[in-house]
């Protein structure tokens, strides 16, 4: 019956039929304003994301595309789960207003932390690639049941695992983080702090591109033919223990 509930009320507020009641504090809007700039900064990351799984259509050749698009990630994904983990922590901690605001259902709870921890490995993996290099990348890490890991199958599988638990996350914030953005508050309040929400954005943004910049730059060996080289070498041994 629990579990009924659960997917229930996830479904029910992934809809748009219920939602939290984030409370308004002066300054920095409170719940009300870490809702805005989570969301904000969500619809970021999907664009972003979005544009990241096109190029997996032609890898080889959109992969300098594929590189600035997965460092572009990085700095949205941890604002995203610091604004995340400063409402958890002040729900958790027992402060007032994010009390009231209450949790998200529970399957949403549940998902979260995987949604965290597999954005920030596949983005992780993929920082490792471009520090690697395509040789090194393609070098055996460790065997598991006769199967060989290397960087890049630690990335591809971190990969699959966050399309899955992300496109679950999706789902279900899409329709509550559009309808925030768009829609005024029923109470007809204004939340204050907009002019800092901008300002995060455009920071991160801005920190975005130069990273996107300088690590492309790094990664010439992956740009220059690095993805093609290798496909049919074989791979290294494991270094001796």
């Amino acid at each position: 019956m629990k579990l009924q509930q659960w997917a229930s009320d996830t479904i029910a507020e992934a809809a748009g039929r219920e939602s939290r009641s984030d409370p308004v504090l002066p300054r920095t809007g409170g719940p009300a304003g870490n809702a805005r700039l989570t969301a904000w900064t969500g619809l970021l990351l999907l664009a972003l994301f979005v544009v990241e799984l096109v190029t997996l259509l032609n890898l080889d050749g959109l992969i300098s595309w594929h590189i600035v698009v997965g460092v572009l990630l990085v700095p949205p994904a941890l604002v995203k789960t610091a604004t995340t983990g400063w409402r958890i922590i002040g729900y958790y901690t027992g402060r007032a207003p994010y009390r009231q605001a209450g949790p998200p259902p529970m399957l949403l709870r549940v998902l979260g932390p995987l949604v965290v921890l597999f954005t920030l490995a596949v983005l992780g993996t993929g920082l490792a690639l471009i520090a690697l290099g395509p040789d090194s990348s393609r070098s055996v890490l460790v065997t598991v049941l006769g199967q060989q890991i290397d960087a890049i199958s630690l990335h591809q599988a971190t990969f699959i695992v966050w399309a899955v638990v992300t496109g679950l996350h999706c789902l279900a914030r899409l329709v509550p983080a559009m309808r925030i953005v768009t829609t005024p508050r029923e109470d007809g309040n204004r939340v204050p702090g907009r002019p800092s929400r901008a300002a995060v954005m455009l920071i991160t943004m801005v920190v975005a591109a130069v990273a996107g910049a300088v690590l492309l730059g790094a990664s010439s060996a992956w740009v220059n033919g690095g993805l093609q080289h290798g496909h049919h070498a074989p791979r290294r041994p494991a270094p001796p223990s």
